[in-house]
């Protein structure tokens, strides 16, 4: 016979927040537990209500603030708290930069057991209307008689019933309620799960963007339903794509003529990067461009250098890189990435930049390109890190490695196998490439001994 849980207390319970998790929980400890409290901050006396009890841990929301932290902030969304885009709004910006820059000190000093020789200045930018690109979700609401369209609530279990986003880019952020309107319009809108977009700049020197979305839906359009998609489109000067299946199916559906790019610019380095809405780029372009003028100053890059960038992209580093030596070498895992970079390298007139296709977690030591010799590396990875490249990197011997990361833990366990393989770990910083938001994107240079 199994046994039922307790269920939870409702009765609020005083604590004391001595600490910030590294996802942005304030950290309170009762009869010896840790509670991890939503909405808490370090240095506040707050009362909490459990949401769940675990062997060692339990986990709480506030309920009330009795003594604020200093670094405690009005939240400017009226959705915080209930939707997760966001965790952090609550807590000063300049109180996130530094949270962020522990995080990542304290992944390196406990995982990889070392410490950066130099701590490098934070990179920050606007911290509003930042994100580029989204893929929010679409639910109609039966008990509710609603559409909602946007991020799942904090908890994960259901999209929040969200009117606006200050964080996305306002062209996006604005329109929240115009497209719960236009998908409840539709015959199908009970099919569709999840619209995905993507802002682009018009112009090297202008503040004027173009939007890209791309529709996912489970059942067949009318075509009135094509209509009323094509004259949204219209009238909102959007790039419009629908997705019935897989990736494959993407097909733009308005403007029925022209190209499927979208555009950002680095400026810096006089150039235009094309890509499609589909495709991964990094969602805050103001931080882009200060990351990649910061990892070619830590590459100390040298006319006659050959470098290796790996999990290249569409050649976001790769081709700034070119502009200032020998010949760079782009890897990446995503075939149509690579057709992509190819083309943005000819689009810019970049002839020492080649790219090549590979799955970067198999042994690279079968492919041509890796029986070069490198004089510098960089390696941007997904969340999981580069442990299986890693591993071959020490064979190329590179005098510098320059690793971007958006997960410090994978970083902290790729610098503790680099270190063991004769490298130093020089400096590291942080980079706020995600406000108001727990995710930590940094840097981190190596050095062969």
């Amino acid at each position: 016979m199994s046994r039922r849980k307790p269920k939870l207390s409702k009765e609020p319970i005083q604590a004391n927040v001595t600490a910030l998790s590294h996802e942005g929980r304030g950290i309170a400890h009762i009869d010896s537990k840790a509670v991890f409290i939503r909405n808490a901050l370090p240095n506040e006396s707050v009362t909490f209500t459990y949401l769940k009890k675990h062997r060692q841990y339990a986990e709480g929301i506030m309920t009330e603030v009795l003594t604020p932290s200093e670094n405690r902030v009005i939240p400017k969304c009226k959705h915080f708290g209930i939707c997760g885009g966001c965790n952090l709004q609550h807590l000063a910006h300049e109180a996130q930069i530094a949270h962020k820059q522990q995080v990542l000190l304290e992944q390196l000093k406990h995982i990889a057991k070392v410490i950066p020789e130099h701590i490098l200045p934070p990179l920050t930018a606007a911290t509003w209307g930042y994100r580029h690109k989204a893929r929010l979700g679409a639910k109609y609401v039966q008990v509710k008689e609603k559409m909602f369209v946007g991020f799942r609530e904090v908890d994960g279990r259901f999209l929040a019933e969200i009117d606006h986003c200050p964080v996305l880019h306002p062209a996006v952020g604005e329109k929240i309620n115009a497209l719960k309107m236009l998908i409840q319009s539709l015959s199908i809108y009970q099919h569709v799960p999840q619209v995905e977009v993507a802002v682009g700049e018009h112009g090297l020197n202008t503040t004027d963007s173009h939007v890209a979305m791309i529709l996912r839906h489970l059942a067949p359009l009318t075509d009135q339903d094509t209509a009323t998609l094509c004259e949204f489109a219209k009238t909102e000067n959007i790039k419009l794509y629908l997705q019935p299946s897989n990736a494959d199916s993407i097909h733009r559906i308005w403007p029925q003529d022209g190209d499927d790019f979208l555009h950002y610019y680095l400026p810096d380095h006089q150039i235009d990067m094309r890509f499609e809405a589909s495709d991964f780029t990094q969602i805050n372009p103001f931080i882009n461009r200060q990351m990649i003028n910061l990892a070619l100053d830590l590459l100390a890059l040298e006319p006659a250098d050959r470098v290796l960038d790996l999990f290249c992209g569409l050649g976001n580093f790769t081709l700034p890189i070119a502009r200032k030596c020998e010949a760079v070498i782009g890897v990446e895992g995503a075939p149509d990435l690579v057709k992509r970079a190819q083309a943005n390298a000819i689009h810019n007139h970049i002839a020492n930049a080649t790219f090549y296709a590979a799955d970067l977690t198999k042994d690279l030591t079968q492919h041509e390109w890796a029986k070069n010799i490198f004089d510098k590396v960089l390696l941007d990875p997904p969340r999981t890190g580069a442990l299986e490249t890693i591993a071959h990197l020490s064979a190329l011997k590179a005098k510098r490695i320059v690793y971007v990361s958006c997960n410090p833990a994978t970083l902290a366990r790729d610098a503790s196998v680099l270190c063991q393989k004769g490298y130093i770990l020089s400096s590291a910083g942080i980079m706020d490439m995600f406000p108001h938001t727990g995710h930590v994107e940094s840097i981190a240079v190596f050095v062969r001994r």
